[in-house]
């Protein structure tokens, strides 16, 4: 009797759900983002490279956590998964920023040569340019453009498509989008793997031309996921008032998601202890370089704090079933995780850069570069949801999702 009034309840409200977000935190975000942005532009006329270099690492952590919201969405989407119904809108929100993103990446693409040894072919020595003329069908200009054009389309592309359908069917509630966006999503999927692979490949690996990783792209991929979920568990739970969507989430949702971030920070650790075994084992020339600066001399503690942080913490703390029924304890595991995944950006950027150790790598902008990118997309993120819904109101699998009950 109390389950049905809760539902009935919960279905008395979804009409007047708040859209997701504030109009003040959208421009404390935007204000900080705005600052961010011109602070770093600023960098660029005292030390290009140092800047350029801290804004690849920004632009890697936010592209990561927009990108894995993004595979979230697609993924609870071709698993027609219905607990995830009530805590979809805050998904698609995480990952509308994506046209953003893509106009970041433009300084990228216009001052390449500070942070790409590829660009700048005069920097390598004998070795390096041996390996560049092996890797140039790949590794020119003109594909290097061509390819970031192609990611972004169809990132913005499907990514457009799932909102659009999802907000159409608030007003029709059409089963029959439910049916389409599956199709997409499950579709769609490998396709979007090898185009994330890509731009791993594109944007990161080929930092130290001499590296060559199979798994490097399922370990940025893992990270990003789990970072992205734990950044939407930190936002959920700190989303209040009685209209807000998590007054429609049980203990079983928040279960559920606590559950995904203890099992995503078991792979991420998978990914990464058999991506360094492998390279470990084989012994090539062109492989080690990238894990023996990181794991000898003045980055070896680095190493290990990122397997305390991102792993052994988020481990042992998640296995508490307690922890992952209160929103308001998880919350800062989920920001503890978010915080792990910038330290996870930063170690894949700076050594090769700076091998003399983190404190060579130490440069203001390294703070107004990720506050830059990261404010402006959740201000964008915050302006897409306005005069929304904050639930799927029209999803046929809604009163499930609010009706769901562990197994």
């Amino acid at each position: 009797m109390s389950a049905n009034h809760d539902i009935v309840d919960a279905s008395a409200k979804l009409d007047s759900l708040q859209p997701l977000g504030s109009t003040t935190a959208m421009m404390v975000a935007g204000g900080l983002g705005v600052l961010g942005l011109g602070a770093t532009a600023a960098g660029l006329a005292i030390d290009a490279h140092a800047t350029m270099v801290s804004y690849l690492f920004g632009f890697a952590w936010c592209a990561a956590l927009v990108l894995g919201s993004f595979f979230m969405l697609l993924i609870f989407t071709a698993a027609g998964a219905r607990w995830f119904v009530v805590v979809k809108r805050g998904v698609e929100a995480m990952s509308s920023p994506m046209p953003l993103l893509a106009v970041f990446f433009l300084p990228i693409l216009l001052f390449g040569k500070q942070i790409y040894s590829w660009m700048a072919p005069e920097t390598l020595d004998a070795h390096g340019k041996e390996m560049l003329a092996a890797k140039s069908w790949w590794l020119n200009n003109t594909g290097f453009i061509l390819r970031a054009v192609i990611y972004f389309s169809v990132f913005i592309l499907v990514q457009s498509l799932l909102t659009s359908w999802s907000r159409q069917q608030d007003t029709d509630g059409s089963a029959a989008l439910t049916r389409r966006m599956r199709r997409l999503a499950t579709g769609i999927l490998p396709l979007m793997a090898l185009a994330y692979t890509a731009a791993a490949l594109d944007w990161l690996m080929v930092i130290d031309i001499t590296f060559t990783s199979t798994m490097f792209a399922v370990y940025y991929w893992a990270g990003g996921f789990i970072g992205a979920l734990s950044l939407f568990v930190f936002v959920s739970a700190n989303s209040h008032g009685e209209h807000s969507y998590t007054q429609l989430m049980k203990k079983d949702h928040w279960h559920n998601l606590g559950k995904l971030m203890l099992a995503f920070t078991v792979f991420w650790t998978y990914i990464a202890f058999s991506q360094m075994m492998l390279i470990w084992i084989a012994n090539q020339p062109e492989e080690i370089p990238y894990y023996t600066v990181r794991m000898t001399g003045p980055w070896l503690g680095l190493f290990w704090a990122l397997i305390v942080v991102h792993f052994a913490v988020p481990f042992f703390a998640l296995l508490s079933r307690e922890l992952k029924l209160h929103p308001q304890r998880l919350k800062w595991m989920a920001l503890w995780i978010v915080a792990a995944c910038m330290l996870d950006s930063f170690w894949m950027v700076m050594p090769t850069f700076y091998p003399a150790g983190p404190g060579a790598a130490l440069h203001w902008t390294m703070f107004t570069a990720p506050l830059g990118i990261g404010g402006c997309l959740v201000a964008f993120a915050l302006f897409r949801q306005r005069g929304r819904y904050a639930v799927p109101v029209g999803d046929p699998y809604l009163d499930d999702s609010l009706r769901y009950s562990q197994p």
